[in-house]
């Protein structure tokens, strides 16, 4: 038996907060367990929001300015997280957060620099897992599948409901993922400009009216007729989403609404199109799942079993599968398949910072 207590660490870009999650996992009889012994969200406060919000508008040397200080804020959080749950971890596994993410032009950029969390910390942290599946070709994304295959095997399918739904299946003897839609990213956005930070239980997007024609031109947007492997960044959501939503001067709750009802549409779409000799089963994580009104949106579009599990896993999942690639990384074992981003070849990707 091997066992590895490891920090992993979750930024998403829907900007809820920074996730963290104290995870033991051991390998027994060649099959990985986990338990996820500790875990909080540290809430962003405003100002962290807007920095991490502007920070794709910065110059080159204030994005490294603050990808420096944003990583000495991370080490600081987790030092008092560990002090309070009285953990020392082998190492931190930090996924970053994105501020560009262009795999076309092999470009994909996640500030909170490993080295200044090594340093606040005095622990090893493994971080950048995304630089070297982009520059084997790959979308750098999703990288939770190799945690859905080897942590959640029971489920036919696992579906991550953060900024961007994202869903991992096994087709034809091999894993594929990819970037389903938007979701809480501009479900947020639009609850902001009701005052409220997200769509509690999708009551506003409940209150509100569809609009036909909005939600059809959302659903005739190219990226959905592209096969994967496929990834969505921000980028793609300024230029081709939200040009969309601005264009309809209709209420924030009919946007709402109709923005819920495209992302369930979509979704369902996909569980479609999974092929399983057994009943579809799909672990529904992130906190989408806890969107009440999307989740029966989803549910009235497909006949799979969506099991959404304890909240613990709900809210912790990412951060606890990028522990796990830490993990991977750590043993130089795969953590990255190609069969999802569509590299060259798998990788074990992301850049270890060792403390002493």
């Amino acid at each position: 038996m091997e066992k590895y207590s490891v920090i992993g660490l979750m930024s998403g870009t829907s900007l809820d907060g920074l996730d963290i999650a104290h995870c033991v996992l051991i390998l027994e009889n060649g099959k990985w367990k986990y338990t996820i012994r500790s875990a909080q969200t540290l809430l962003y406060h405003h100002d962290w929001k807007q920095r991490l919000a502007g920070a794709p508008a910065l110059r080159g040397i204030d994005l490294s300015l603050l990808s420096k200080e944003y990583g000495r804020f991370i080490g600081k959080t987790v030092l008092a997280f560990a002090r309070k749950h009285h953990v020392r971890p082998l190492f931190i596994a930090s996924h970053g957060h994105t501020v560009f993410h262009q795999p076309d032009k092999k470009i994909t950029m996640q500030i909170g620099d490993g080295a200044s969390i090594a340093a606040e910390m005095g622990i090893p942290v493994v971080c950048d897992f995304r630089t070297l599946d982009v520059a084997l070709g790959g979308q750098g994304a999703p990288l939770v599948p190799m945690g859905d295959k080897l942590l959640f095997s029971e489920y036919t399918a696992c579906l991550n409901l953060g900024g961007i739904a994202n869903i991992s299946y096994e087709e034809e003897g091999e894993r594929i993922a990819f970037d389903i839609c938007p979701v809480n990213i501009i479900l947020n956005e639009l609850a902001n400009k009701l005052g409220k930070a997200y769509d509690s239980k999708g009551h506003f997007a409940r209150s509100g009216k569809l609009n036909e024609e909005m939600l059809a031109k959302l659903n005739v947007l190219p990226f959905y007729r592209v096969k994967p492997p496929k990834s969505l960044g921000k980028e793609w959501l300024t230029k081709y989403f939200i040009p969309i939503i601005d264009s309809f001067d209709i209420s924030t709750e009919d946007k709402l609404r109709t923005v819920t009802e495209h992302a369930a549409k979509q979704i369902g779409k996909v569980f479609g199109h999974i092929h399983s000799e057994t009943p579809v089963s799909v672990l529904v994580t992130g906190g989408g799942a806890f969107n009440d009104f999307l989740v029966e949106r989803m549910r009235s579009y497909t006949q799979a079993n969506i099991v959404i599990p304890e909240k613990e896993l709900v809210m912790f999942k990412e951060a606890l599968i990028f522990a796990f690639l830490g993990v991977l990384r750590w043993r130089n074992e795969v953590n990255t398949l190609r069969s999802v981003t569509g590299a060259s070849h798998d990788s074990s990707g992301g850049c270890i910072y060792l403390a002493k």
